[in-house]
């Protein structure tokens, strides 16, 4: 291992090699291209294999980091990705998406030392294609049939592992879901440039193949309600997310030209899915050949000026009311969207969008401050007075952050508990809600998050699930009655 390993000190840190920005804003194929064999396992032999491996502590699914790039070092293929598939249902996808600039990568001893990161997500991305490639997936076999069902409400991230685990336990799963496609934010707000739709599709073809049926065109409240749900299956999980987008209070913000990121991110993903989006051909939400304003600084923002700069947009501004250092949106895709020719507003909060009877012609923008940390350690900001400043837009986009529905309107089931911020109230511990064999996870329960815990959360929920269901009646009995 001494030969193969630990060789932080002698290879440098390399990414896989990244298309030129002017190459690939022409395009919505992923920016990055696949390591090969050589260079992965080159990299995957910088690993120190320390004793305390922060990389997969701070990984969500606390997948088994070392051992598999060990095993991919010594050219161990087929077995490190079986190893980094064990805990993650949707590696190639997580190997995309992951901010692992915050997750593993961030907290990588050598990293840390000074020594660059190993390339952690590009190795994880480079096994699960190997894979898919050499037909090292295995198909979805069901356990011994449990004769027992459970409905899964939501086909996004969270549902969807939910739904593989369960399957693999032997009971029969029925994925509803409001849209025409499986995949949730993965097809529809992820743009192709981050993640292309096929790596999903295959994904949810080998769901299919294993059984497990998908209503699609479904809509929980008008198809059927919660209670009508919970009548059909022994159990039911919510794993909804959270689609609501945050509004933009200033004057002007209902004008014709302004629009909320996720409507924009589906159009232009489904007309990429070859679907003809009649919002997009009138150019409602259409960038192209407009001045782009997008409010916001999370990773839906970058997604939304990234996708902005591929439509042709004669220029493409975000607006955010901090500075660089404390944007919630991932790093990476900032220096991405700048060396694509996005240029930003820090320090800069909406205060009105300007226009005509034809549309926005502008959003006026007041200049910010940092002020002094409150009692969790994060600035504050506070207007600069009389330093305001107008930006040139003919379309503005929204992109402020997501909060829940309101599922007990929208299901019809008042009984459903949720907390002052409208997540599902489900018990830490057996993920149940209010309501009698109803569980919740994602999105829907701890707020809008990222991937990896969405998929961390539906196979803790479908362990959950098969917890209750597979107790003995006696003891179902004994905890009904404490």
């Amino acid at each position: 291992m001494a030969e193969r390993m630990l060789k932080f000190t002698t290879v440098a840190r390399t990414t896989p090699s990244k298309r030129d920005a002017e190459t690939r804003t022409g395009d919505f194929h992923e920016i990055y291209a696949d390591f090969i064999d050589a260079k992965a396992s080159e990299q995957a032999s910088r690993c120190s294999q320390c004793g305390v491996p922060f990389c997969q502590t701070h990984c969500p699914l606390h997948n088994n980091i070392p051992d598999w790039l060990r095993m991919t070092a010594e050219g161990r293929l087929e077995e490190a990705y079986g190893l980094s598939q064990a805990t993650n249902s949707m590696p190639e996808i997580c190997g995309r998406i992951c901010p692992q600039d915050r997750l593993c990568e961030g907290n990588c001893v050598i990293e840390q030392s000074g020594h660059g990161t190993v390339t952690i997500g590009a190795v994880e991305r480079y096994l699960s294609d190997k894979a898919w490639e050499e037909g090292w997936v295995q198909p979805l076999r069901p356990g011994v049939d449990r004769g027992a069902s459970v409905g899964v409400i939501g086909a996004g991230p969270a549902g969807l592992a939910a739904a593989e685990r369960l399957r693999e336990m032997g009971y029969a799963v029925t994925v509803y879901d409001r849209h025409d496609r499986p995949g949730g934010l993965l097809i529809y707000g992820i743009p192709n440039f981050k993640l292309e739709k096929d790596v999903v599709e295959r994904r949810t073809r080998r769901l299919v193949e294993g059984g497990i049926e998908f209503r699609l065109n479904f809509e929980v409240g008008r198809d059927a309600s919660l209670t009508d749900l919970r009548t059909r299956h022994d159990a039911v999980l919510i794993a909804t997310g959270v689609y609501a987008a945050r509004d933009l209070v200033v004057p002007g913000v209902g004008s014709a030209g302004v629009a909320p990121a996720l409507d924009y991110l589906i159009a232009s993903n489904r007309e990429g899915l070859g679907e003809a989006v009649p919002e997009f051909r009138s150019g409602e939400l259409n960038a192209e050949g407009r001045r782009v304003v997008v409010i916001g600084g999370g990773d839906t923002a970058m997604d939304c000026v990234r996708t902005a700069v591929r439509q042709g947009a004669a220029s493409v501004t975000c607006l955010y009311r901090r500075d660089r250092a404390n944007m919630p949106g991932s790093a990476r895709e900032v220096s991405h969207a700048e060396e694509e020719g996005v240029v930003f507003e820090w320090l800069g909060a909406p205060r009105a969008v300007t226009g005509e009877a034809s549309g926005v012609t502008g959003v006026r923008a007041s200049r910010m401050r940092l002020s002094a940390p409150d009692v969790t350690g994060r600035q504050g900001i506070e207007e600069v007075e009389g330093a305001d400043f107008d930006l040139p837009a003919d379309l503005v986009i929204k992109a402020l952050g997501f909060d829940p529905e309101d599922l007990p309107s929208a299901f019809d089931a008042p009984g459903l508990a949720v907390s002052r911020w409208g997540t599902v109230k489900a018990d830490l511990r057996t993920l149940e809600t209010s309501m009698d064999g109803v569980f919740a996870a994602g999105d829907i329960v701890r707020g809008a998050s990222l991937v990896v815990w969405a998929i961390r959360d539906g196979r803790d929920a479908a362990d959950a699930i098969h917890r209750r269901l597979s107790a003995p009646a006696q003891s179902a009995a004994l905890i009904a009655a404490e």
